[in-house]
């Protein structure tokens, strides 16, 4: 089966592609489509423009998610000198030059203006903070139904509206589909995740995912099967590379975290065929993208250094600072300038040794996207 000849027709699909079994057609629909993305990116300028060659990642789309100061948004300004709550940390990233706001999660500390504003006024006063500080909304990672019931729907429908009312334009999660390694619970969470990203594009919204490394591991879909059933070995297709050609194109969307997508590139690259034997399949995360470039239109810009003592193969570091080739993996992708990178650190935060560290990390990776060209 792996050594078909290839349909002349689907020479040129990705490699990618045909891995998943699609052809030219059929990639099509899975994706969104190239000819329709300079009618959609609304005169963002693309890949061949001078602009373009200047600045790989434009300054209306620099974005930052707030899980990265999530430090100084949680902090109580009655005991500390530093910004803290969310209107103090727009502020902060407005003058430092961002644009874009991920959120992650909607609580700050009740010491904060506005207190709790977990709820749809505080979301109105949010929303009001972030256009005096000339910010857009583009997403929160929160949390999408596991089960469809008539609770679960009315609590998603719930988060729409908070979402709208912030300006968002899109709804997601920062945990992959499912944890599972097995193809049947991944066609169940497509299942779902096509019900409930229709559901948001009726709120004006794209539902998306967020991954992690192990997402880009391979599915169990083939081979014996253990004492429960389950298969025990793999085709080499890998888990959310089947979810993106399993999805609904105009539903689901994906954000990748190109700092876990590199961790899958140095950890997922053998698994056991059906036959027994070993196969090499090396992960390319811009190839990935290229297969389906529309379908991500959020990334997460976190940055790290290599170091092959540690299991992910990386220890991460403001943007610019690591060994991630940003200016390759933005420079050589589709659709430039339709994208929007959220500069991520999860490491950040100073603790009570350096309260400040969080959002001058910020700075340093906003001068760093701002010298990235090609």
């Amino acid at each position: 089966m792996r050594n078909r000849p290839t349909p002349a027709a689907d020479r040129e699909v990705p490699a990618i592609a045909r891995k998943l079994g699609l052809n030219r057609r059929q990639l099509l629909a899975a994706t969104t489509g190239m000819a329709a993305a300079g009618i959609a990116l609304g005169g963002v300028p693309l890949a061949g423009s001078a602009a373009a060659d200047a600045l790989l990642i434009p300054r209306p789309r620099r974005g930052i998610i707030l899980y990265t100061v999530r430090d100084a948004i949680s902090r109580d300004p009655a005991t500390s000198p530093y910004a803290s709550g969310f209107r103090a940390v727009f502020e902060e990233l407005s003058k430092i030059g961002y644009r874009q706001i991920e959120f992650a999660g909607y609580n700050q500390s009740v010491n904060a203006p506005g207190g709790n504003v977990n709820n749809v006024e505080g979301a109105r006063l949010l929303r009001m903070w972030l256009d005096d500080n000339g910010l857009e909304a583009e997403g929160n990672h929160g949390s999408v139904p596991s089960t469809i019931t008539d609770a679960s729907l009315a609590a998603f429908d719930a988060a729409c509206e908070v979402a709208n009312i912030l300006g968002m334009r899109h709804i997601g999660t920062g945990s992959d589909p499912t944890g599972s390694a097995y193809l049947a619970d991944w066609q169940a969470a497509a299942d779902r995740w096509n019900i409930l990203g229709e559901r948001a594009a009726g709120h004006g919204l794209k539902l998306y995912t967020h991954n992690h490394d192990i997402a880009y591991s391979f599915l169990l879909d083939s081979g014996p099967t253990d004492a429960l059933g389950r298969p025990t070995r793999s085709s080499g297709v890998r888990r959310l590379e089947w979810f993106l050609a399993n999805t609904d194109p105009r539903y689901v969307w994906l954000e990748m975290d190109i700092y876990w997508a590199h961790v899958a590139q140095h950890k997922h690259h053998t698994y056991t065929a059906p036959d027994g034997s070993l196969v090499e399949d090396r992960f390319d995360p811009l190839e990935v993208v290229r297969s389906a470039p529309m379908r991500f239109p959020l990334f997460h810009a976190k940055d790290g250094k290599k170091d092959p003592t540690q299991a992910n193969g990386y220890v991460m570091s403001p943007f610019g600072e690591g060994d991630i080739d940003y200016q390759a993996f933005f420079g050589d992708m589709p659709a430039r300038g339709y994208h929007n990178p959220m500069w991520e650190q999860d490491t950040a935060p100073g603790g009570a040794l350096n309260p400040g560290q969080s959002l001058a990390l910020a700075k340093l990776s906003y001068q760093n996207m701002d010298e990235l060209r090609g």
